[in-house]
């Protein structure tokens, strides 16, 4: 019998740019078969995670490089580092240019020691930019090896 591939997608989204990054990790996950639930954070209990074969943990980089407050506290209700994250957020080069571009995914990535990097979009995953999403999560269900991507 076939098991069903389950994925969950949580993210913490002010502007709406990583919440657009995670429709379209989504949308390429249910089309390759996954079944997805999202979550975002901040709003509501913290699913048990426990029943997910993927985890995509999504942020934007506050502040100068920061990780937000919320993503922090989201991952102390978590209570545990599970092994299957892979995550993903969205940043801006005009704050702190390429060293603290994207920090919070970079910081992420080392909390959760997570074997494949991380996915930074400089704002919206629009135009162009997609197809770096597109990429990077077909690196991710592939299990291979990855670069840092970036346009």
């Amino acid at each position: 019998m076939l098991k069903l591939m389950k994925a969950i997608i949580c993210y913490l989204s002010y502007s709406g740019n990583t919440e657009e990054i995670a429709e379209l990790i989504k949308d390429h996950l249910e089309t390759s078969g996954y079944v997805v639930d999202m979550y975002m954070i901040g709003f509501g209990a913290v699913p048990d995670l426990s029943t997910y074969d993927k985890l995509f943990f999504g942020t934007f980089t506050w502040d100068r490089g920061s990780t937000p407050d919320e993503m922090k506290d989201f991952a102390r209700e978590v209570g545990y580092k599970p092994e299957n994250v892979y995550v993903f957020g969205s940043g801006d080069t005009q704050f702190g240019g390429d060293d603290l571009f994207c920090g919070a995914v970079d910081r992420l990535v080392k909390f959760y020691n997570c074997n494949y990097d991380g996915l930074k979009i400089e704002q919206s995953p629009r135009g162009s930019q997609e197809k770096i999403v597109s990429k990077w999560i077909e690196g991710v269900l592939e299990n291979g090896e990855s670069k840092n991507i970036r346009p």
